[in-house]
């Protein structure tokens, strides 16, 4: 609902109509899960062991942080999966990926194809080996609806020659 005051206290009361789309414009919910296909074809190519972004319904690896591990504030190892949360943090997210890469640590990390953005420019361009997937995805969030995000994705490699 929503009021719209007018001349002489004049009011209007309308009932906004939202889409499926809107949560993706927003930082109303991270919890958009990596379609599994798209996770079984990248893990037959990099075997990964650790997903570093994920909850307890949504992990694709047998071991995973949590929200309330943070994997910001965790040591990742070996080869590791990320769906970032698509938030203003996903900044923090990209940059300890690849700080986590210095340290040998391969990250793979399914994101939004925004290059415009400075973590794009500091991080991904020159460090990275970048796929840009074609077609939208379609995320699921845990209730079991699917929703094509309203932005093109790419495949970021961190730890993996770029030549």
């Amino acid at each position: 609902m929503k009021t719209i005051v007018g001349l002489n206290n004049f009011a209007i009361t309308f009932k906004t109509q939202h889409s499926n789309m809107d949560v993706h414009f927003s930082s109303k919910t991270n919890e958009w899960y990596t379609p599994q296909y798209l996770f079984d074809k990248l893990n037959d190519k990099h075997n990964f062991n650790l997903d570093v972004c994920a909850t307890a319904e949504s992990a694709k690896c047998k071991e995973y942080f949590t929200i309330k591990e943070d994997g910001l504030k965790q040591n990742w190892y070996g080869t590791c999966f990320m769906n970032p949360p698509y938030g203003r943090e996903i900044k923090y997210w990209i940059k300890k990926a690849y700080e986590e890469s210095l340290r040998g640590v391969k990250v793979v990390c399914l994101i939004p194809a925004r290059t415009d953005t400075t973590y794009w420019h500091e991080y991904i361009f020159p460090y990275a080996k970048i796929e840009f997937l074609k077609g939208r995805i379609k995320f699921e969030n845990g209730y079991g609806v699917k929703n094509s995000a309203p932005f093109p994705s790419a495949i970021v490699i961190f730890g993996e020659s770029i030549d």
